[in-house]
Formats: structure tokens, sequence, C-alpha cells
């Protein structure tokens, strides 16, 4: 896990136990690959890089929609999920299992 990501962990968790007397929960969300115009306008791109980063693109399930991912954050703030506290919700097709 990266280092921020795991800084969002804790945070998340931290935040949500500091409230959850007072009815209040806090969770996150962790989008894999979503489609945006971000790889498009990327110029100059590192040969070396991308020679690191695409043994791992062949194993990616899928690319996300951005709806996918409002999704699982509406989610949360039904009352469906008033169970769910402190919990980092990942939206990545499964690609973290690899």
């Amino acid at each position: 896990m990266q280092p921020i990501l795991h800084a969002v962990s804790g945070i998340t968790k931290n935040t949500g136990i500091m409230y959850a007397n007072e009815g209040i929960r806090c969770n996150a969300v962790a989008p894999g690959s979503v489609e945006t115009n971000i790889s498009s306008s990327m110029t100059n791109v590192s040969p070396f890089g991308m020679s690191r980063i695409h043994p791992g693109l062949a194993v990616n399930p899928r690319v996300g929609k951005p709806d996918e991912m409002a999704q699982i954050a509406l989610f949360l703030t039904w009352e469906d999920s008033s169970f769910v506290n402190r919990t980092v919700n990942t939206g990545d097709a499964g690609w973290t299992a690899f």
C-alpha cells in the first residue's frame, strides 16, 4: 500500500471511532483505474516508467467508469449502509487481489 493510502486509511479509521458515539460515520473510497482524459493528455511519457507499469496493465480486469465510483460513494450515504463505518471501499474490479 502506498504511504498516502495508508495515511488515508488511518485517518478514516481514527475519525470513524472518534465520532461513532455521535452517530457520525467516516468511510473512504479508493478508486482504481478510472476512465478520464488524463492518459490522452500525457506527453513525454518515460519509456522506463511505462516498462515498469506495463506488466500490471495486463492483469487489470478493466477500467472503471466515473459513474461506478460515484455509486460507491452514493451507497455510503444511504441508510442501507448505516452499519458501515471506518472502511476504505476499494473500487477496482478486484485488481488489488492480483
